[in-house]
């Protein structure tokens, strides 16, 4: 396996030691190492049931919802205990954000997608505030001019891509250092999802960013790091370059070729 940090690299932003994950008897994910650098896109690739999901929900505690899961190793963000049990899991997923593979908007108002996680966490007390970070959001989800004249409209009324999108103002609306996206862009067209990777480049100025996607020429893309799981295990993990061109494991070779997955 080989590890893409080096001396002179800045200090990871999320730290994973020895991460298992079983659900019950069956271990789903087997002792991976990885370092997540600040303001870099990481992509998790490889076959349909290799763990990524698995692995990427471990960094905001989604696994802690499922029953019978349990999660052994340590995980950390900016050197702090992400795995404890006095960990303020409602806390960490302000700090955490996640885009589903579906778009997901609530129910309401377009406005009101954006402004709720600020309402629920006291993000923006007052309505001046809050009208500005909702606008300021859907600014930087690239999506403000197509919805600023709908802004009270449900979000359900908007397209697929628009809704990721929305999706995305959502999660970045409560601040987060980290934005986790599980295969943002499966369910939309390739239209859509040209739009979600420009946004994804330029959001990882701001952002700490892992993508799950099953379409390797996104990742090659978007990242600039790539793991590439099998089986649960963290085959190879290095700059997305390296892994594309000259990988320096045969089953990466193997993957990236269309071998097999």
């Amino acid at each position: 396996m080989v590890n893409a940090g080096t001396a002179s690299s800045p200090q990871p932003k999320l730290v994973a030691r020895e991460v298992s994950v079983f659900y019950g008897e069956k271990q789903a994910v087997f002792d991976v190492d990885l370092d997540i650098m600040p303001r870099e896109v990481t992509a998790f690739i490889g076959p349909s049931g290799c763990g990524k999901s698995t692995l990427l929900r471990c960094f905001n505690r989604m696994n802690d919802l499922i029953e019978n899961c349990r999660i052994t190793g340590s995980m950390l963000l900016d050197g702090g205990d992400i795995a404890g049990s006095d960990v303020d899991v409602v806390q960490l997923r302000t700090r955490i954000g996640m885009v589903f593979q579906k778009p997901n908007p609530f129910p309401k108002s377009v406005y009101d997608n954006v402004a709720y996680g600020p309402r629920l966490h006291g993000v923006a007390p007052t309505r001046s505030e809050l009208d500005e970070l909702v606008e300021t959001s859907l600014r930087r989800a690239g999506i403000w001019d197509e919805v600023k004249d709908r802004i009270d409209q449900p979000g359900t009324s908007l397209s697929g891509g628009q809704q990721q999108r929305l999706c995305i103002a959502r999660a970045i609306a409560i601040r987060p250092d980290v934005l986790l996206m599980d295969e943002p862009c499966s369910a939309l067209d390739p239209i859509a999802t040209a739009t979600i990777e420009e946004l994804i480049d330029e959001l990882k100025s701001e952002y700490t960013i892992i993508i799950v996607t099953h379409n390797m020429q996104q990742a090659a893309r978007v990242s600039q790091r790539t793991a590439f799981l099998n089986l649960g295990r963290l085959i190879e993990f290095d700059e997305t370059q390296k892994i594309f061109t000259n990988p320096s494991e045969p089953s990466t070779q193997d993957y990236i070729t269309g071998r097999f997955g």
